[in-house]
């Protein structure tokens, strides 16, 4: 059985935004050691800001929130 080529910084990232969630304004996540694993934490950092979505830390998961709106954490 072929093995699936590792995909590259860059395409990692890009993967995590063409999930419906994304289009429909929804939330994903990834584990942060996924991250770490496979691009780096700056990186998808650069792509949230660029999208102008938001992203937090909640346990051992980047959240990020795909919505340019405000953003208010209530508790």
């Amino acid at each position: 059985m072929a093995r699936r080529p590792r995909l590259t910084s860059r395409q990692w990232i890009n993967q995590i935004f063409v999930a419906q969630a994304v289009r429909n304004g929804g939330i994903v996540r990834r584990k942060i050691s996924s991250v770490v694993r496979y691009a780096s934490a700056k990186d998808l950092e650069a792509e949230v800001k660029r999208r102008k979505f938001h992203m937090v830390v909640s346990g051992d998961q980047y959240v990020i929130l795909c919505n340019t709106g405000e953003f208010h954490l209530i508790c």
